[in-house]
């Protein structure tokens, strides 16, 4: 009786191990995140920079998320995954400056890129290691400009209101991609760009066309508040 119950906690083992697995592999394509930190700043009720001080006033990334096409998407597939900072010691520098945290009390942004490993990039396991997860995004953040492509457009972070058509036409002909964007309010109502989604592919190497774009809360204009 024994011996049957040990092959039979095994085998649960061996079988949750491939479940695991196979989540991580089943996702379409990748939403590649970044927010705006003047939107952020100017909703939440709290908004602290980080201990290597105010980040500059561009897009930070706030993740590259596994999604499916059906608009649904796989979280927390690896319970037993561990965010190791080890392995992103020579990033460091980098993650502090494209990768910021706002959230308070002012800390060193690692309690963000645990979460943002352990919700997203462990469902990604099968294409992208720890590291690797990491400096795909930060690759990705390098390709693209987005705030000097909104400014090419006339689009600046200076309070004032803009067509969320003409934001997304400015970069879509940069980059030849339709972007998703999201928006937030602030105390005085004021809908904010917030988020700008684009669509990568499951390597986590290379933008494309967004197979499903996020459902959008946005009116037909927006302000871009200073940061």
């Amino acid at each position: 009786m024994k011996r049957s119950f040990s092959i039979f906690i095994k085998l649960f083992v061996i079988l949750q191990s491939i479940s695991v697995l196979c989540v991580s592999e089943e996702f379409d394509f990748f939403y590649f995140v970044v927010q705006w930190p003047g939107s952020y700043c100017d909703t939440k009720n709290h908004c602290c920079y980080p201990k290597s001080g105010k980040p500059a006033a561009d897009f930070g990334i706030h993740g590259l998320w596994p999604n499916y096409k059906d608009g649904s998407y796989p979280s927390n597939c690896d319970p037993d995954a561990l965010f190791d900072e080890s392995q992103l010691t020579d990033l460091m520098s980098k993650m502090q400056k494209s990768w910021p945290t706002l959230s308070c009390p002012s800390n060193d942004g690692l309690k963000f890129w645990s979460h943002e490993w352990v919700k997203h990039g462990t469902c990604a396991e099968s294409e992208l290691d720890q590291r690797e997860y990491f400096e795909a995004a930060l690759k990705l953040k390098d390709k693209v400009n987005l705030l000097q492509i909104l400014k090419d457009a006339g689009i600046k972070p200076d309070d004032r209101f803009y067509d969320l058509d003409k934001i997304k036409d400015a970069i879509e002909e940069a980059t030849g991609f339709t972007p998703g964007i999201d928006c937030n309010v602030d105390s005085s109502h004021n809908s904010q760009l917030y988020q700008i989604y684009q669509c990568v592919d499951t390597s986590g190497s290379d933008f494309i066309q967004c197979p499903r774009l996020p459902r959008s809360r946005c009116p037909s204009r927006v302000q871009l508040p200073k940061f």
